[in-house]
């Protein structure tokens, strides 16, 4: 060491033994000292990124292991139970839409039943009871399911086609029902089911007097007791005796027609009923002014009498 504190480093070689002197002084040394220090810094660091590394490599343990698959299980159970849920909707959606279906479907085989009953088609062509009859060879391929959304595109083709089915049959309905109203309203035949006409419309000589009298209807005589029936559909106005024409029926058709039946033994009808055509009113008798049991029948339009006979002769519709 130098007076000045200098410090001196020797290196002495290998060969001939020669030796070196490095001065030191206190910037050199210094300097070493941050290296030394920057050295172990940088140590430190990299032990520490070794450490986390190491951790993060590190294998789980069994119970990590557990829960981690417990939580993926739980996960899938929920996925699993969202598409149930679906699929429940669906076939829920899907079961109300054929409920509404069925409903229809009965309305449509109730309404082709009355036309079978009214004679517009024939049991034994359509028979409403039964399902339609079908078949076929057994394709030797298996089929495959259907899936929602073709159930559901067969279901809105149904829904369309029952639509307009309902539409035709709605229409041909109300066509069956006018006519059906058309032809209970038209007055045609005779009002009673044996018996022959005694007397016609118009003048004739009065069984009681003798003289030329007005007879406002027709006579058909027949046996005591035998139906007299209506000529057409309408409302009794009339039910009970009548000066003149003992007991009475009197219906009216609507349109300004009235029909009178009269000289009944024994009244069928109380005014206020509703009759069909064809039906039983009363019975054959001689009541009143007569002569023997016959039905005093007249037809009256808008107040004024009628000659019956156009009604008794016309063709039927």
């Amino acid at each position: 060491m130098t007076s000045n504190d200098n410090m001196n480093v020797i290196f002495i070689g290998k060969r001939h033994g020669r030796s070196r002197a490095l001065p030191l002084n206190a910037g050199v040394i210094a300097g070493l000292a941050f290296l030394v220090a920057a050295i172990l810094v940088a140590a430190g660091w990299a032990g520490y990124q070794f450490a986390v590394s190491t951790a993060e490599t590190r294998q789980p343990t069994e119970s990590e292991w557990v829960a981690d698959w417990q939580q993926k299980l739980n996960q899938q159970r929920s996925e699993v139970s969202d598409i149930r849920e679906g699929v429940q909707e669906q076939i829920d959606a899907l079961t109300i839409r054929l409920g509404a279906i069925q409903g229809r479907l009965l309305r449509l085989d109730a309404l082709g039943q009355r036309f079978v009953e009214s004679g517009l088609v024939t049991s034994g062509e359509f028979n409403f009871d039964q399902p339609a009859a079908v078949g076929g060879p057994e394709d030797s391929v298996g089929g495959d399911s259907y899936s929602p959304s073709e159930l559901t595109e067969m279901l809105d083709q149904l829904e369309l086609l029952i639509d307009d089915r309902e539409k035709q049959l709605r229409l041909l309905d109300q066509v069956s029902s006018r006519n059906r109203l058309e032809d209970e309203l038209y007055l045609q035949g005779r009002p009673i089911t044996w018996g022959w006409l005694s007397s016609r419309y118009g003048y004739r000589t009065d069984p009681f007097t003798g003289k030329r009298r007005w007879h406002g209807g027709v006579d058909l005589a027949g046996k005591e007791g035998s139906d007299i029936i209506t000529v057409g559909a309408g409302v009794v106005t009339f039910a009970g005796d009548r000066f003149g024409y003992g007991n009475l029926v009197e219906v009216d058709h609507g349109g300004g027609l009235v029909t009178r039946y009269a000289h009944a033994k024994t009244v069928k009808v109380e005014t206020g009923d509703v009759v069909q055509k064809g039906q039983v009113v009363a019975l054959m008798g001689s009541t009143g002014r007569s002569t023997g049991p016959h039905v005093h029948f007249e037809v009256i339009r808008n107040g004024k009498t009628e000659n019956p006979e156009k009604y008794i002769t016309r063709a039927s519709r």
